[in-house]
């Protein structure tokens, strides 16, 4: 069973460094709960308060996990028109906030952050991230907020991971799919994600990290590569001076810059798929 917490979000205001962002139009966001088939997973559900069903984005999260931040940038995608879902991926180990992150994550916290993140997400492995996501994708084909057809796909460090792995397995639920900051989306392990390019019909877009240690330069070639050959529509991009975290205003890691051009590169390709 779906429960339902509503949580009404009129103009939805993004944290401070996203000032200067354009106007929204009045947005609902909801708590619900997702049946998977290991268990029950939290999430954030937010679209334009209209009563009308809009095309659906599934957007998956960062490392850090479900937080006011993430719903601030579901908040403004909602503003553009989209009914958006933002899972709790780490709901095995329990609701969101998993972890007693601060306000604003700077670089001397990140170590200690990490001791505790780091095993979380090593327990996410590929089969049981691809079935939460039908989980996900099913939910949202049920859901009275999102229009018939597929869907498209965004996520965040971690979560453009998970983007390219969903958009390989459910290629009939997925139209686009754009991952930022990734990291380890295309190494020589035989579950990298990039494997599954041969399955892929929608039409993606990578914005990569300057200079990001997850995603070393081999890697942004390997991705290029497979998706060429495989005939994949896609663009795949370096963001200058842009560090991994660049999209996220409540870390260190913010770059305006880069954070907006993200949110360009993003609309245009919903523009384009739906």
């Amino acid at each position: 069973m779906t429960v339902i917490r509503p949580v009404t979000r009129t103009g939805s205001r993004p944290t401070p460094p996203q000032r200067g962002s354009p106007a929204m139009t009045a947005v609902q966001g909801t708590a619900v709960d997702i049946p998977t088939e290991d268990g029950t997973a939290d999430a954030y559900l937010v679209h334009p308060a209209d009563g009308a069903a809009h095309p659906a984005v599934l957007l998956f999260m960062d490392a850090f996990g479900l937080r006011p931040q993430l719903r601030s940038m579901a908040d403004r995608l909602a503003g553009e028109g989209y009914t958006v879902l933002v899972p709790n991926v780490f709901y095995r180990h329990g609701r969101a906030p998993l972890f007693d992150l601060p306000d604003f994550i700077d670089p001397g916290a990140r170590p200690e952050i990490f001791e505790r993140i780091g095993p979380v997400i090593q327990s996410l492995t590929n089969e049981r991230a691809m079935r939460d996501a039908g989980a996900y994708l099913g939910w949202l084909a049920r859901s009275p907020a999102a229009a018939d057809g597929p869907v498209a796909l965004t996520g965040y460090c971690m979560g453009a991971r998970l983007v390219l792995l969903t958009a390989g397995t459910y290629p009939e639920r997925v139209a686009a799919a754009a991952g930022f900051h990734g990291g380890r989306l295309a190494t020589d392990t035989p579950d990298s994600p990039h494997l599954v390019a041969g399955t892929i019909t929608a039409e993606l877009y990578f914005g990569h990290a300057d200079q990001d240690h997850s995603l070393p330069p081999e890697q942004i070639e390997r991705l290029e590569e497979a998706l060429t050959s495989a005939g994949v529509r896609h663009r795949c991009e370096v963001y200058a001076g842009a560090p991994h975290g660049y999209t996220q205003a409540d870390t260190a890691a913010y770059h305006e810059e880069g954070a907006e051009r993200h949110w360009s590169a993003l609309l245009d390709l919903l523009k384009r798929t739906f």
